[in-house]
C-alpha cells in the first residue's frame, strides 16, 4: 500500500517539548479536532490535528482500509522529530491509531482512543452507515443542530464543513473494504500504556459490552474510563469531563 502525506493543523507553542498527534473519525475532519486541541495547547502541549485520506484537504486514494489510514500516520512525525508523546484518536482514528501503534511501538509512547471503532460489525455497521448516509443527504446546519442541540455552535460549523470536504465515495468504501472491520488483534500487541475513553452505552457507544470486555482483558496496558451522559463523540457531547478525564490519561 501506498503512504500518503496528511495535512495538519495545530494548536500550541512549536516549540512545546510535549507533543500530540489528534486523529478524527470517519466522515470529520482534524478541524472538528479543535476543543481537545484547544484544551492541550492551554496545558501546554502543541497537538497537531491531521486530515485523514479521502477527508478534508487530503490526498484521495483507493484503498480505505484501516491498514492504509494506519500506514499515513506513521508517516506522521512530530516538529521536531522522533516519538509522538502521545497520539489521540476518535472512532476510525481510534482504530487506525491502534493499528499504528502495534506495527511501530516506537511511534508514540502513549495512546488515548476515544470511543475506538474497534470491532465494528452487525447492527453497530448499520447504525455507522446510516449514519453517514443522512450526513451525505442533507447537509443543512439546520439539520445538525436539530440532532446535536448541545454542541458547540463551532462543531456545528464544522460537521457541515467537514462532510462537504469528505469524499462521500472515500467514506463509503471504508466501511465497504473493512470486511471484517476488527482491529481486537492489534489492540492485543500494544505495549504502550493505553486509555480508552468511552461513550456511554446508555447514549451509544462503538466499544462496549464483551468487545470491551474482551480487549481490556487481553492486554494489560490497556486502561478505560466513560463519560457518563456522552454518546459516540464524548469530546463534542461532553466536552469539559472528556478533557479532564484526557488530562488525566495524558498524566
Amino acid at each position: 500500500m501506498t503512504a500518503l502525506t496528511l495535512p495538519r493543523i495545530s494548536w500550541g507553542e512549536p516549540t512545546s517539548n510535549k507533543t500530540v498527534l489528534l486523529v478524527h473519525g470517519l466522515g470529520s475532519s482534524g478541524a472538528l479536532m479543535w476543543v481537545l486541541g484547544d484544551a492541550l495547547a492551554g496545558a501546554g502541549w502543541r497537538a497537531d490535528a491531521v486530515d485523514l485520506r479521502g477527508h478534508g484537504d487530503a490526498p484521495r486514494a483507493m484503498d480505505y482500509t484501516v491498514g492504509a489510514y494506519a500506514s499515513d500516520l506513521l508517516g506522521t512525525r512530530p516538529h521536531r522529530g522522533g516519538a509522538w508523546d502521545a497520539v489521540i484518536g476518535h472512532s476510525l482514528g481510534g482504530a487506525s491509531a491502534t493499528a499504528a501503534a502495534a506495527s511501530d511501538p516506537a511511534w508514540t509512547k502513549k495512546l488515548v482512543l476515544i470511543d475506538p471503532a474497534i470491532l465494528v460489525d452487525g447492527h453497530d455497521a448499520q447504525i455507522v452507515r446510516r449514519s453517514q448516509e443522512r450526513a451525505f443527504t442533507d447537509n443543512r446546519i439546520e439539520v445538525v443542530r436539530e440532532e446535536h442541540p448541545h454542541w458547540h455552535p463551532q462543531d456545528h460549523e464544522l460537521k457541515i464543513d467537514a462532510v462537504a470536504r469528505a469524499s462521500r465515495w472515500a467514506v463509503e468504501q471504508t466501511s465497504a473494504q473493512n470486511q471484517p472491520w476488527d482491529v481486537r488483534a492489534d489492540a492485543a500487541r500494544l505495549t504502550i500504556p493505553t486509555r480508552i475513553i468511552g461513550a456511554d452505552p446508555a447514549v451509544y457507544s462503538l466499544f462496549t459490552g464483551e468487545v470491551a470486555d474482551g480487549v481490556l482483558a487481553a492486554n494489560e496496558n490497556i486502561s478505560m474510563s466513560i463519560v457518563e451522559g456522552a454518546g459516540h463523540s464524548p469530546h463534542r457531547d461532553r466536552p469539559e469531563e472528556t478533557i479532564r478525564q484526557l488530562l488525566e490519561a495524558l498524566s
